[in-house]
């Protein structure tokens, strides 16, 4: 196992309790030691000893042999780039000064692959290694571009929604923070699944694949390939203090009485982890819709997503008291609704019902 150490300030956690990053089957450990926090991302970098990876083996990746020494080639999204370029060139030329290797990167804005060349085999997988591990940092700090959902916009859901919005301001506006702006766009209303940051065509392209597999190999058989029957009904807020409320969601359960969706929504998340697609956050999934968030206060045009517990928004956010919105609506009937698809939603965006424009879909029959 590599030891790789990145420069970042820690924590009394993260010394006892090191995060681990999975890729391509194998887990390394983020040794991580105290240090001013960098001006401009691009300059973090990690350091190693020299020949450190030297023996590491490269089954998860291919090393060519080439007349002139070894190669190996890493497909990254464009987007990326930057950051193994760095401010001014220095963290490439660091990387390719301590791993005695040269690495070719394509133009800005194209597609390509990164091809690592040099004269010791141990050069190049200790050069790929460490790109990979500097990749997934980058990567996770992404915002997401694409998450998985489960569209609740059919019209008669729709329809409850805004009268349960119009009882709202018409019993609850003189409560602290409550205000129209805080209500979700109905024609958006829907269950999240999951996040996902795909940078290209190709990473769309994989997920797109990724769900029809999933309807081969799962779906189809926990669904029996028909609709799911839910019910849409009661809200229940997100943060511990009922007075001070940042998302008001509705809560959505399977008119049998069956787990089936959760087992839908567990598996999907577990299979596009695995495919590296998703980060996993949680050890079930939340089902639930967003119905007030205030996030939605700040900016109109803001995309109205669930937002899901525990990421960190950059926004300042204004709370507002739901302690009578949960009292007079605790049971709010939002109706029944048949789900028959998921799908690869594009953050930022509408299609021509209102609802987030599509880059994949799977269908339940």
């Amino acid at each position: 196992m590599v030891f790789i150490v990145l420069r970042r300030s820690r924590s009394r956690m993260d010394v006892l309790r090191p995060p681990l990053i999975r890729i391509g089957g194998r887990v390394y450990r983020k040794n991580l030691i105290q240090e001013q926090p960098v001006p401009h991302e691009e300059e973090e970098d990690f350091c190693a000893g020299p020949g450190e990876g030297a023996d590491e083996p490269c089954d998860a990746f291919v090393v060519e042999e080439t007349e002139r020494g070894f190669q190996s080639r890493l497909e990254v999204p464009s987007p990326l780039y930057k950051y193994i370029i760095g401010k001014k060139g220095e963290t490439k030329k660091r990387l390719e000064t301590e791993t005695r290797t040269s690495i070719s990167i394509p133009k800005p804005g194209v597609e390509g692959e990164i091809v690592i060349t040099g004269q010791q085999r141990s050069g190049v997988i200790s050069a790929r290694t460490r790109l990979e591990v500097l990749l997934d940092s980058f990567r996770r700090r992404q915002p997401f571009t694409h998450f998985l959902s489960v569209p609740l916009n059919q019209p008669a859901i729709q329809q409850s929604f805004l009268h349960f919005k119009e009882e709202v301001l018409h019993k609850c506006s003189k409560d602290h923070g409550v205000s129209s702006s805080l209500f979700q766009n109905p024609a958006k209303l829907h269950l999240t699944i999951g996040t996902l940051v795909l940078l290209n065509e190709q990473e769309i392209q994989r997920a797109c694949d990724l769900l029809q597999q999933c309807k081969e190999d799962f779906v189809d058989q926990i669904t029996g390939g028909q609709p799911l029957t839910v019910e849409v009904a009661g809200v229940e807020y997100m943060n511990d203090d009922p007075a001070m409320t940042d998302v008001l969601y509705a809560k959505v359960h399977m008119k049998d009485g069956s787990d089936r969706l959760q087992m839908l929504a567990d598996q999907l998340v577990e299979r596009f982890v695995a495919s590296g697609l998703m980060l996993k956050e949680w050890d079930r999934v939340k089902l639930h819709a967003t119905v007030m968030n205030t996030l939605f206060r700040k900016d109109p045009t803001e995309e109205r997503s669930n937002t899901m517990p525990g990421k960190s928004s950059f926004k300042e956010r204004e709370s507002f008291n739901g302690q009578n919105i949960l009292k007079l609506f605790e049971n709010f009937h939002f109706g029944e609704v048949q789900l028959d698809s998921v799908h690869l939603s594009q953050r930022f965006s509408s299609d021509a019902s209102g609802y987030y424009a599509t880059s994949g879909q799977l269908c339940f029959s």
